[in-house]
């Protein structure tokens, strides 16, 4: 069986820390996403690879046990508990029986004295070794895996289904509307096969929502900035604010303000899981002083600037 390295798939010494786990982890899933590389076969391999390597290496304890017994670390305990059944044993013998050579006879040779694959092969999956006291395999729940799924806010505001593709398969899901970055939700079952008819492992999948250039997002709520004429801002008048549900009117007051905010009630971001409730809309104008005048408008302005030279009342 191929040894898989997780630490050379992250990019990372065995010293490396939790937050140093993190960051490769999602460095490299953000690269080779399948949504990013749908074509690249080699892409979604890594990217499963990557998944797997993070699901057990940013659990303390399953990361404990990679260290100590590699790509068998799931085994580790029915390891634990053959060799202590082995422990004294001088010839022939696991528990009583004989396991598919999976143990050495003669010399007082013990569990540690062999490859640790070798063992685990003829102990779970390798023909007549692979049965337990009572005859009967025993079987293993599948390991779990972590994935991340990018969406743009837009997409974030609407319920919607989407396609996620893990290990070659096709999964259809409804992303409710108002996900929040880093939002985890669980699929049952969805993990890695069991072994054994052992239950499958669960997939748990990471929202990643991407900035957007229009909108900032706070809860539920957003803010966003409105550039406004001179002339609309000194006489007032309507202007159209783009929302993500579309156009709306407003109403600007005369003598507004450059950074002057306002709120549109109920046109900010939906709310998680509560259909039809959605935060409000924070606008902050941003006047535009106008540029290239002509002549006649120099002229205009020169006129203003005589009746109130400081600009003010």
């Amino acid at each position: 069986m191929e040894y898989i390295d997780y630490y050379k798939i992250l990019g990372l010494e065995k010293t490396a820390t939790a937050e140093e786990i993190k960051k490769a982890y999602r460095k490299l899933a953000r690269k080779y996403h399948p949504d990013l590389n749908p074509e690249d076969e080699e892409a979604k391999k890594k990217f499963q690879q990557i998944n797997e390597a993070h699901e057990v290496l940013s659990d303390p304890e399953k990361r404990k046990k990679y260290d100590q017994y590699g790509q068998n670390w799931k085994e580790s305990e029915a390891y634990e508990k053959a060799r202590k059944s082995g422990q004294g044993a001088t010839q022939g013998g696991f528990g009583g029986h004989h396991t598919s050579g999976a143990y050495q006879t003669g010399g007082g040779a013990g569990f540690d004295d062999y490859d640790f694959s070798d063992f685990f092969s003829s102990m779970f999956g390798g023909g007549g070794g692979a049965e337990t006291r009572g005859g009967q395999r025993r079987g293993y729940r599948g390991q779990d895996i972590q994935a991340q799924f990018p969406l743009d806010l837009r997409q974030a505001y609407h319920t919607h289904k989407q396609v996620f593709t893990v290990g070659g398969k096709n999964i259809r899901i409804t992303i409710p509307a108002g996900v929040e970055d880093q939002q985890v939700i669980r699929l049952k079952g969805h993990g890695s096969p069991g072994i054994n008819g052992g239950p499958a492992g669960d997939l748990y999948i990471t929202f990643i929502i991407q900035p957007d250039p229009d909108f900032k997002r706070v809860g539920s709520d957003l803010y966003a900035t409105q550039q406004l004429p001179l002339y609309t801002a000194i006489l007032g008048g309507e202007i159209l604010i783009n929302t993500l549900d579309g156009q709306v009117k407003l109403k600007v007051k005369p003598e507004t303000q450059d950074g002057k905010k306002v709120k549109l009630a109920g046109k900010g971001f939906a709310v998680y899981k509560k259909e039809g409730s959605f935060g409000d809309l924070y606008i902050t104008y941003k006047v535009l002083i106008p540029t290239h005048l002509t002549e006649e408008e120099k002229a205009l302005f020169t006129q203003l600037q005589k009746i109130n030279p400081h600009g003010s009342k």
